[in-house]
């Protein structure tokens, strides 16, 4: 198995790319932003994204999206293809485009919304915190892309200022990346996601 940063050489991954994200998202049944081929593709010309291969076989895949002029990157994407999940893929990926994002801007604000339990326990490995969504960025093309998940019209009720993800944040200046001796409280981000399906669930059943 090696991950690689991603070139031109590995357009031929494009389309299995986003097939298997929107498989994903239908079996997990969690709100995920789809991609086209054509938008994949942009990300492995300019070097933005670490793939994952298994002697040429497609086995995971993530990429960097840049806002607000360099301040602040997103890894987002993050897939691990059905025949090799459950293998600690998932984090070594994420670790190779964290450390990507760090080398080619030192300091920008590098932050993520998921849904995912298992990512924010990575992500809080790698020293992202949970913030409100107010510390992510403000550019209206990122959220334009949260428009193929099925809880946009829970981002567009709340004005953009909370949905069923967890906005997570690493701010490079604070250097808050964790020494090894934490404990990551899986309980709490447990915790934490309950609580948003809760209230969620709540405010509809309210408008019934």
């Amino acid at each position: 198995m090696e991950i690689v940063i991603a070139n031109e050489s590995h357009f031929k991954y494009a389309e299995i790319i986003c097939d298997t994200i929107d498989e994903s998202a239908k079996v997990r049944g969690t709100g995920i932003a789809k991609r086209t081929p054509e938008y994949i593709l942009k990300k492995l010309e300019n070097g933005n994204a670490v793939i994952a291969l298994d002697d040429g076989k497609f086995a995971g895949f993530c990429y960097i999206e840049v806002w607000g002029h360099d301040k602040f990157v997103a890894n987002s994407g993050l897939i691990v293809h059905p025949d090799y999940r459950n293998q600690g893929l998932a984090k070594k990926i994420k670790k190779a485009i964290f450390e990507l994002s760090t080398k080619k801007f030192p300091t920008a604000k590098i932050f993520g919304i998921t849904t995912g339990l298992a990512v924010m326990k990575i992500n809080y490995e790698l020293g992202y915190q949970p913030v409100t969504f107010s510390e992510l960025t403000d550019d209206p093309q990122f959220w334009k892309g949260c428009q193929t998940c099925k809880n946009f019209d829970i981002l567009t009720r709340t004005e953009q200022k909370m949905c069923l993800c967890t906005g997570m944040l690493y701010d490079p200046a604070k250097k808050q990346k964790p020494t090894g001796k934490e404990k990551v409280n899986s309980k709490a981000f447990q915790r934490l996601k309950s609580i948003k399906e809760q209230l969620f669930l709540k405010k509809n059943n309210g408008k019934k």
